[in-house]
């Protein structure tokens, strides 16, 4: 169901960022882009977190996504997932943990938001199956909003105590007695406490007769709850943002370090892509699956950003969803075309897949992982997946 000659496919990420209908993070996603004239993303295949940082480090500069597989870091904790993201936000990059939910309600949430991994807690991007029904996506929308809350809010408790005292117009005030209080408390007073009900252990109460408090002066305890939440700074408008872009030209090259700074950070939000077709041999997802998925898509557009998938599937008129396609890679030594890695896997290459099928974010994984010098090879990637791009909208063939 690939739509190769919707409109969508011949237009600039620059001006796509620009829709009012877009969620925050497509659009900042789109800039993201276009600023670093990259529609890559690395597949992070490593079981360390040494070797994880090592390789966003390597990466960064070539990519718009770094894709992770946290459950199989081996020593996964909270320095690996703030190691990641101080490389993200120093080279620009989101981060997109390929979890491929697909399960009950209840246990997608759970997965989603709670244990070690607290994906929804530091992962822009996440993905999902569509096969246990819609309510999949309602579902970890719902996780996602909570959690966003929950990271920026803090409570903070004061308490003060002091006595009361009478004003000079009869008034019962809190504070301090400058006359202290020397009247002695009968020593023939005894206190006794026991639980005020057989179902309340914690509330004490006086039960001796001669329990007596008139020679107490009373004091008062107040306690001040402030709840307070932050939220992240929203990225400039795009509109703006590409008419600054576009204006770097002539006399004025384009300054892509003072681009990015005035970007900013990612909105704070969190996207969700729909696992619509995969690129391993007789998988079951059938052509009336992935038009499920746009449907079901269509109507959760604040949310789902697009698919995953191995061709545009933008179909009608207002469909704006962002494809990231797997399975691409350079063909081996001296063959011409990408065949496979043995295993089900069937590869592409980054330029033909997005001038070709409408794609817009090529994944790879083992080309880059495995390769010797991983920064020149990303570079690689880079290059020809943007060139495909350039082919595809700017008839640069």
């Amino acid at each position: 169901m690939a739509s190769k000659q919707h409109p969508i496919c011949s237009s600039p990420f620059s001006v796509r960022a620009e829709s009012e209908t877009l969620p925050a993070l497509t659009s900042y996603l789109l800039s993201l882009i276009s600023i670093k004239q990259s529609n890559l993303c690395v597949s992070a295949d490593v079981y360390s977190t040494s070797a994880l940082l090592r390789l966003a480090e390597e990466v960064g500069d070539s990519i718009c996504v770094f894709k992770t597989h946290v459950d199989v870091i081996d020593d996964f904790s909270d320095r690996t997932i703030k190691g990641l993201q101080e490389i993200a936000k120093r080279k620009f990059f989101l981060i997109f943990e390929d979890r491929k939910f697909g399960d009950i309600g209840s246990t997608v949430q759970a997965q989603y938001t709670r244990g070690p991994l607290r994906i929804a807690t530091w992962a822009h991007l996440t993905n999902a199956h569509l096969f246990p029904g819609p309510a999949m996506v309602t579902t970890l929308h719902s996780a996602a909003s909570k959690t966003l809350i929950s990271l920026n809010q803090s409570v903070s408790t004061e308490i003060s105590t002091g006595t009361p005292r009478t004003s000079i117009d009869g008034l019962s005030t809190t504070g301090t007695d400058p006359e202290p209080d020397n009247d002695p408390i009968p020593s023939s007073s005894t206190y006794q406490f026991e639980p005020s009900s057989s179902n309340d252990l914690n509330t004490l109460s006086p039960t001796s007769p001669s329990f007596d408090t008139s020679h107490r002066r009373s004091s008062v305890v107040t306690a001040t709850t402030t709840i307070s939440q932050t939220f992240e700074p929203c990225p400039p408008n795009p509109a703006t943002l590409s008419r600054s872009l576009s204006s770097s030209s002539g006399d004025r090259p384009f300054d892509r370090a003072s681009a990015l700074k005035e970007l900013g950070p990612p909105p704070h939000a969190r996207g969700l892509l729909l696992l619509a077709q995969m690129s391993s041999d007789n998988n079951l997802l059938t052509p009336s699956y992935t038009k499920t998925c746009v449907s079901v898509a269509r109507d959760q557009k604040d949310f789902v950003l697009g698919f995953v998938a191995q061709e545009n599937l933008n179909a009608e008129k207002g469909d704006e969803f962002l494809v990231f396609t797997p399975g691409v890679g350079f063909p081996p030594e001296g063959s011409k075309n990408v065949k496979g890695d043995g295993m089900g896997q069937r590869w592409r290459g980054p330029r033909e897949v997005v001038r070709d099928e409408g794609v817009d974010v090529v994944i790879v994984g083992r080309g880059i992982v495995n390769a010797k010098d991983r920064g020149s090879e990303a570079e690689r990637y880079r290059r020809e997946a943007w060139t495909g791009y350039e082919e595809r909208v700017l008839n640069k063939k």
